[in-house]
């Protein structure tokens, strides 16, 4: 099949390319000369694991190509898929880039003979695709439903994992408002072997948001938890949490005795905040969504003060264990808000350098990826970005670590362990155990020992 994707941020290109690689003929479109260049060129602008080979794979194949011209690509295209970015503006949902992607397409359908169908890929919440969209569309193009296609195809991929989620998905998720549309997305999606929901677009769009606030939900009541453990001193919540997983409903028990492990318990473990361009937007648009429809939403309120709050969590370990910050050397690893991606939206690294920094200490921060971006998106930061950390541990009073990336483990190797005797490590997303920083002073979210 021929098809458009319009937007190329990290929804629209992996979806592209994975898509060409099954198969598809693949434009995607964007409005940047250079990002289009690159891409063309089969270098990625997103830091995402194993898209750079896809890419190059499907340009070589002739099945993949960038463009700023959205008639070309439309151009025998049966679908398109909007990708473009939906920000969050105070809580709610920002849908100027989706109104000009519709108005664009709309404008495009007034010649055009051959069916389209227009599927939202953007994450937007319940009733934009069959009202909004819809409105646009026939507005700027003199045409209605039926004339054209409306549809919503939500995403479930994970920065770090994208391209594996997107090749191997544990569900596709159809959103039609269209006979037409809901066959189209059965052939586009025709080469994958998973469960396929066909739900209208409102459901399609209510599936995503309740996914990610459930998924939000865990994550803040778990800190929560290991809060109140940290209060209490003399338990470690990891402990907690792993009396927690061994119950089956969480953990279910194989028929050889084994556990499952379902990737479920990964959202069972205490951290300094979920962050990204998913979960703090989207809890807080779900909120914002039901607020305006005279519902007080307190759970939704409650997970976001308790995320909003636990990166506040790390500098406190700090203060106890200080009593102040001033003249203190804090090295910092990890920015991203976890690991394999670039991203530094809403990443609690940010909250918490700014409180170091306000503090009194003197930060020195590390991140193998997303230094760049963090740069960019936080200038009014003065902290010390370097490219090698390991020279930083000897002038260091602490190091805190803020994202697992797997380098960090190299803090346990022995010649690196042993310059870090009697400073104190803080494990902010329990990437560690206890007693592997025995020579040092441990500090980590839900660990508090007895005095």
């Amino acid at each position: 099949m021929k098809l458009a994707v319009l937007g190329t941020g990290y929804v629209g290109l992996v979806s592209g390319v994975c898509l060409a690689a099954k198969g598809h003929d693949v434009t995607c479109v964007d409005i940047r000369h250079e990002v289009v260049e690159l891409l063309n060129a089969g270098q990625p602008h997103v830091h995402e694991r194993g898209l750079p080979e896809l890419l190059q794979e499907v340009i070589a194949a002739g099945r993949f190509r960038a463009t700023g011209d959205l008639d070309a690509a439309l151009m025998g295209s049966r679908i398109v898929l909007v990708a473009v970015g939906t920000p969050s503006e105070q809580g709610r949902i920002d849908l100027r880039f989706i109104e000009e992607a519709a108005r664009q397409i709309g404008e495009r359908l007034q010649g055009r003979r051959e069916f389209l169908s227009i599927v939202l890929k953007s994450t937007v919440i319940p009733g934009t695709t069959d009202t909004f969209v819809r409105g646009v569309v026939e507005r700027f193009s003199g045409r209605t439903l039926g004339d054209f296609g409306l549809g919503m195809n939500p995403e479930f991929l994970r920065e770090g994992n994208a391209v594996e989620d997107f090749m191997t998905p544990d569900r596709i998720v159809f959103g039609y408002e269209d006979e037409p549309t809901k066959e189209a997305l059965e052939e586009l999606y025709q080469p994958w072997n998973c469960t396929k929901l066909a739900v209208n677009t409102r459901t399609a769009e209510m599936i995503k948001y309740a996914n990610n606030s459930l998924l939000a939900t865990q994550i803040s009541a778990v800190n929560e938890i290991a809060n109140l453990a940290s209060a209490l001193g003399g338990v470690d919540v990891m402990d907690v949490m792993r009396g927690v997983h061994l119950d089956k409903r969480w953990n279910p028990i194989q028929p050889d005795g084994s556990r499952a492990q379902p990737q479920i318990l990964t959202y069972l473990v205490p951290g300094c905040g979920f962050g990204g361009s998913c979960f703090p937007k989207d809890v807080q648009a779900l909120r914002s969504q039901g607020e305006a429809a005279g519902l007080s939403m307190d759970l939704l309120g409650a997970v976001l003060a308790v995320n909003e709050a636990q990166p506040g969590q790390v500098v406190a370990l700090l203060r106890r264990q200080w009593g102040a910050l001033v003249g203190r050397r804090v090295l910092v690893l990890g920015l991203a808000f976890k690991p394999d991606t670039d991203d530094v939206r809403e990443s609690p690294s940010r909250r918490i350098v700014g409180d170091l920094l306000d503090g009194g200490a003197a930060v020195v921060a590390h991140d193998p990826v997303a230094m760049p971006n963090a740069r960019r998106a936080w200038p009014e930061l003065a902290a010390s970005y370097v490219d090698a950390w390991v020279p930083e541990l000897a002038a260091a009073d602490a190091i805190v670590v803020l994202t697992c990336w797997p380098e960090y483990r190299d803090l346990l190797k022995p010649a690196i362990g042993e310059s870090l005797r009697g400073k104190v490590i803080v494990d902010a997303r329990r990437f560690f155990q206890p007693a592997e920083f025995a020579a040092s002073i441990y500090l980590a979210i839900g660990f508090s020992p007895l005095r």
